[in-house]
C-alpha cells in the first residue's frame, strides 16, 4: 500500500514543482498566450467588420449596377424609338419626295406628249395645205388650159366676190 498513499516529501516537492511550473508559465508563457489569443480575437473582430463591410459594399454597389442597367435600358429604348421615328420619317419624305417626281415626270410627259401632238398638227396642217395646193394648182391648170372654162371661172367667182 505503500505505493498507492504518497509520502508528504513526494507531495510538497511536486507541489513545489507545480507552483514552480505554474510561476514560469504565468511569466514567460501565458502573457505570450493571452497576447495571441487576444490578437486573435481581435483579427477575427476586424475580419468580420470588413465582411460587413464588403456586404454593405456589395449591396450598394448591386444597387448602383441594378440602377446602371436601368438607365442603360432606358437609354437603349429612348434611341430605338428616335432609330424608328427616324427611319418613320425618312421613308415618308421619300415617298413624298418620290411622289412629287413621279407628279413632276407625269407632268412633264404630258406637255411633251401636247407638244408632240402639236407638232404633229402642224406638220398634217402643212401637208394638207401643201397637197391641196398641188391640187389646186393641178385643177387650175386643166380648166385655164380652155378659154371658155377661164372665162366661166371669172364669172362665177365675181358673182361669189359680189355676194359676199
Amino acid at each position: 500500500m505503500e505505493l498507492v498513499t504518497p509520502s508528504i516529501g513526494l507531495v510538497f516537492w511536486t507541489a513545489l514543482a507545480f507552483i514552480c511550473l505554474l510561476i514560469l508559465l504565468k511569466k514567460f508563457a501565458w502573457k505570450p498566450i493571452l497576447a495571441a489569443i487576444h490578437e486573435r480575437e481581435q483579427s477575427i473582430d476586424e475580419a468580420l467588420n470588413k465582411a460587413e463591410l464588403a456586404k454593405i459594399e456589395m449591396t450598394r454597389l448591386t444597387a448602383q449596377n441594378e440602377e446602371l442597367m436601368k438607365e442603360a435600358r432606358e437609354e437603349r429604348d429612348r434611341i430605338l424609338k428616335e432609330a424608328k421615328a427616324l427611319k418613320d420619317s425618312i421613308v415618308h419624305e421619300a415617298k413624298t419626295q418620290a411622289h412629287t417626281e413621279g407628279a413632276k415626270l407625269i407632268e412633264k410627259a404630258k406637255i411633251e406628249i401636247e407638244n408632240q401632238k402639236k407638232a404633229a398638227l402642224a406638220e398634217l396642217k402643212n401637208q394638207v395645205s401643201t397637197l391641196s395646193l398641188e391640187i389646186a394648182e393641178r385643177v387650175l391648170r386643166t380648166q385655164l388650159e380652155d378659154k371658155a372654162k377661164q372665162q366661166d371661172l371669172v364669172a362665177s367667182l365675181l358673182k361669189d366676190v359680189e355676194l359676199n
